[in-house]
């Protein structure tokens, strides 16, 4: 039993050597593009899917933020309000089309990378087919996209003109993928290499507990073995 017990510690005291080094990796910040959508008063909500695949319905807002954060809660807002009426009232409706808001902000100087000047703020009505994707609508706006490979929002209007969800702290120069708004992942606003955009774990920080819970759960049926 004691020597079970000893087993047990050391699988206590593994995970807890995980958690405590996984809390640092967990503050790293990315460059990349959040995605919103409009609320009721104009308020904005973080996505929870990629502009890919929102189809929004007529008289919605959706919203793109260039921003530096570790999560959704610490990605900055599009600081236009989400206002359906200010932001069509010029596009008249047409029959098997919809109408769908595009607020777009390049973010502050901070937020830029390399240096360069980011664009002013845009706002834009887009008129797109019914079935059309909030990516489609931003397209109709906002042209050039770029992607990556994995679908995830890199720049708009051609902005910026490289990198992608660059990591923009740390000293290894890794990239991922913040989830939310962005591609699959979700914003735009959607991180692969960092924390989950919805406060979640990360994906190091379940596959460090999962070797820990495997060298645990050696220790203890070896304990076993030479107790039998």
């Amino acid at each position: 039993m004691r020597r079970t017990g000893a087993a047990g510690a050391l699988l206590l005291a593994g995970a807890v050597t995980v958690l405590a080094a996984a809390g640092p990796a967990q503050a790293q910040e990315y460059r990349y593009w959040a995605f919103w959508d409009g609320a009721d008063r104009g308020s904005w909500t973080y996505a929870t899917q990629g502009p890919a695949t929102v189809r929004p319905a007529d008289g919605a807002v959706e919203g793109f933020r260039f921003t530096v954060g570790a999560d959704s809660a610490a990605a900055g807002r599009p600081r236009a309000a989400a206002d359906f009426d200010a932001l069509c009232r010029a596009t008249p409706a047409k029959d098997g089309r919809k109408r769908i808001g595009i607020v777009i902000d390049f973010g502050t100087a901070a937020d830029a990378p390399g240096g360069t000047r980011p664009p002013a703020a845009r706002t834009a009505c887009a008129q797109v087919s019914e079935d059309a994707s909030a990516g489609e609508a931003l397209a109709a706006v906002a042209r050039p996209l770029r992607y990556d490979s994995n679908a995830l929002l890199c720049a708009i209007a051609g902005y910026p003109t490289s990198g992608c969800a660059d990591q923009v702290s740390g000293a290894d120069g890794a990239k991922g993928a913040p989830k939310g708004g962005d591609g699959s992942t979700a914003s735009g606003g959607s991180k692969g290499a960092g924390d989950g955009g919805d406060g979640g774990p990360s994906a190091g920080l379940l596959g460090g507990v999962a070797a820990v819970v495997v060298l645990g759960g050696a220790a203890v049926w070896q304990a076993r073995r030479r107790r039998g």
